[in-house]
């Protein structure tokens, strides 16, 4: 997961359909470059969790997407995934790097400069940052404004994610504000021109971002 801005999906809160969602999965993966899909069932059982990864896993595996699984370390642990990403009221980073041993851990810090310090500062591979807009996908505690991108950016090593609300049409300032991934879940899997389609979008939103943001630094 290191590039300049890539895209990182996040699935929809609930899969009802499994088969079905493992379809319009491979068809996003095919319209453009990913980095890392995060399995997101808030609540789901164990068995239903599971099963959802035995289904996604090969897909973004065959595309070279990193599988990550939210909120559950004790269970990512135990999955065939890359990694896991907590928030401030999940289980605490010490216990989740435990688990997960030298696999990913990525930490939400909502608005927050400082929990992305103490996060950096206890081995999390990636900080989150949100919701940069109204999203309708989970409740958002916080806004956060694009400035804390391009402070992380330019003193810190590890890399950030923006989250929420994110779609083709307004990805382009956080590209040039500075965030490494943009984690988008409504604005790919609703896109009107379907899953394949938004990533396109996205990732031509993310280059002209990222041209902005060199012509910015002059690099």
């Amino acid at each position: 997961m290191t590039a300049a801005c890539r895209l990182y999906l996040i699935t929809p809160p609930a899969l009802t359909d499994l088969a079905g969602f493992g379809r319009q999965l491979a068809k996003a993966l095919d319209g453009g470059d990913v980095a890392a899909l995060q399995i997101r069932l808030k609540d789901a059982p164990d068995d239903v969790i599971a099963a959802a990864v035995e289904a996604l896993a090969p897909i973004a595996l065959a595309h070279d997407v990193a599988v990550i699984l939210n909120d559950r370390p004790d269970l990512a642990a135990r999955l065939p995934v890359d990694g896991v990403h907590v928030g401030q009221s999940d289980m605490a980073l010490k216990d989740a790097r435990k688990l997960m041993g030298q696999r990913m851990v990525g930490v939400t810090c909502h608005d927050s400069r400082h929990l992305a310090m103490e996060a950096s500062e206890g081995g999390a591979d990636y900080v989150a940052f949100g919701a940069f807009f109204p999203t309708t996908t989970k409740d958002a505690p916080t806004i956060a404004e694009p400035e804390i991108l391009t402070i992380w950016q330019e003193t810190m090593e590890i890399p950030c994610v923006a989250i929420g609300g994110i779609t083709a049409a307004n990805a382009a300032p956080l590209a040039t504000a500075g965030a490494d991934f943009l984690a988008v879940s409504a604005g790919v899997w609703a896109y009107p021109e379907g899953p394949d389609a938004a990533v396109a979008a996205l990732n031509a939103a993310i280059a002209e971002g990222l041209s902005a943001r060199s012509a910015a630094t002059g690099e």
